[in-house]
């Protein structure tokens, strides 16, 4: 008998995909309608949220904290100019109470304070509440230097203005992929988020839930217990290790799941090595970036790999 969740959500839950849409839709910001170019981010997501966009496009990051008197008024005024300025930069911020190391070590001396990031590097801007006329021109200065170093992409939406829609629903793009979750009809949902990625190959939320219905397409039919049991004898190949993997992920065992194929990877070579890299990587899509558990096992990956 399979040990499949009856709930497609399961060890896997989408849910975690509509919280990421709600956190980079729900930053301050006024008004209803149009896109969104905001982004909530941390310690462990500044290096892909904010330096490696700042290559193509401009992103404005905004340290601030709850606590601080005032700091709403600044957030819902950089929230406004960054939906204007329709993606010339992307809105990054962070909420220093969370990362009081990370603040320390980029020698933040006071919040809320505003920076540019370009190519890599971050650039000072003011601090404290300044007024929303008074930020423009700043904002301004940062988009004339990238382009002046020949820096001219655009920010992607990271969503629209006033988050969810219809009441509080759910992003309707996601629609007809969770209801074919929810019936069990992962082919189907695998092929949503896959038109939904030609439409935006940097969808985050898209990619992350064509991992986890990839995952649960993959598993839905297998005696998870068994599939893991399976893998532990001397003759058990590459498939049966990958099958583990999936089974271990679906059952709420990733650690497990990332050691055993990091351990994999360490004694394959060639084609064998590459097939089980890339299903690692899609496993870590299931949890995401952030989760501290992907995080280690990329480090993992990374000493292994080299």
């Amino acid at each position: 008998m399979s040990s499949t969740p009856t709930n497609p959500r399961g060890a896997v839950d989408l849910s975690a995909i509509a919280e990421q849409a709600k956190k980079a839709q729900g930053s301050p910001g006024g008004g209803t309608g149009g896109a969104s170019y905001v982004v909530e981010v941390t310690e462990q997501t500044f290096d892909n949220d904010v330096l490696r966009p700042s290559l193509n496009h401009p992103v404005i990051v905004e340290f601030y904290s709850p606590r601080v008197q005032g700091a709403e008024q600044l957030s819902t005024a950089l929230a406004e100019l960054a939906t204007e300025a329709e993606g010339k930069f992307l809105l990054a911020r962070m909420n220093v109470d969370t990362a009081p190391q990370f603040a320390q070590s980029i020698g933040l001396q006071a919040v809320p304070t505003v920076v540019g990031a370009l190519q890599g590097q971050l650039i000072p801007l003011f601090q404290g509440v300044v007024d929303k006329e008074q930020i423009r021109p700043a904002l301004d200065q940062v988009v004339k230097a990238a382009v002046a170093n020949g820096i001219v992409g655009r920010a992607e939406p990271t969503g629209s203005v006033g988050g969810t829609e219809d009441g509080g629903e759910p992003d309707p793009r996601f629609a007809a992929a969770y209801e074919a979750m929810e019936t069990g009809d992962f082919s189907t949902a695998v092929e949503e988020f896959d038109r939904l990625l030609q439409a935006n190959p940097k969808d985050s939320e898209a990619e992350a839930g064509k991992a986890q219905a990839s995952l649960l397409l993959r598993t839905a039919d297998l005696d998870l217990d068994a599939v893991i049991a399976a893998a532990a004898g001397p003759e058990a190949g590459i498939d049966a290790q990958l099958a583990a993997a999936d089974a271990e992920v679906a059952t709420g065992r990733a650690e497990d799941a990332f050691a055993r194929l990091v351990g994999v990877i360490r004694r394959t070579a060639g084609d064998e090595r590459d097939k089980v890299r890339i299903r690692l990587l899609e496993l870590f899509g299931t949890l995401g970036n952030s989760d501290p558990k992907v995080q280690k096992a990329r480090r993992d990956l990374m000493t292994a790999l080299f």
